[in-house]
């Protein structure tokens, strides 16, 4: 859910032939994703459907880069519209009350040639825990339909602890871990 504007801001960290510009999220390339053991019995994945990041990005100055991530809570969709009305209701996201997901980020620190670690303050059903994403580029080049047009390739993966936010329903049945995903891609403006 937050990953893809952390993502960016990593690999665009990592990618020093690249001069400082404004980049653009794909938004037909760009997920945030979850997934949640059903008791053992199976793994659900499920994602949320609006996302919207905003970056600041300057490669000369790594520290300066700024990630803000707003997600539509009542988004959340896992194929089956009974589960996403409990996940909208107060056991978990309680959308009524709380619309939006953001993700801030407070530092980016590069730890590989093409790797990173995003660190940000997440706010949830109205509280605020700092969380880390390990993010790394995928690839940073010209576009093979249109050379002209540079892109950039991302994912990042974090974990939340949703108990931390006051969502224990079903717990331990239902794990308190929970894995996130986020993949985008971005053009260079």
């Amino acid at each position: 859910m937050i990953a893809r504007s952390i993502a960016l801001a990593t690999a665009l960290t990592l990618a020093p032939v690249v001069a400082s510009a404004e980049w653009l999220v794909d938004s037909s390339h760009a997920s945030v994703t979850f997934e949640v053991s059903h008791m053992g019995y199976s793994t659900l994945h499920g994602r949320f459907q609006s996302i919207k990041p905003t970056v600041t990005f300057n490669p000369d100055d790594i520290e300066a880069t700024e990630i803000t991530f707003v997600i539509d809570a009542s988004s959340v969709y896992t194929g089956f519209s009974g589960r996403d009305e409990h996940l909208n209701r107060s056991d978990f996201l309680d959308t009524g009350e709380y619309s939006d997901i953001t993700f801030v980020s407070t530092s980016v620190t590069q730890t590989g040639e093409n790797t990173a670690d995003v660190v940000g303050d997440l706010t949830m059903i109205g509280q605020t825990h700092e969380v880390t994403f390990a993010a790394t580029l995928n690839q940073l080049s010209a576009f093979p339909f249109n050379p002209a047009m540079e892109v950039a390739g991302f994912t990042a993966v974090g974990e939340i602890d949703r108990t931390m936010f006051g969502m224990d329903f079903g717990v331990p049945l239902i794990p308190a871990i929970i894995p996130i995903t986020v993949n985008l891609e971005m053009t260079q403006q």
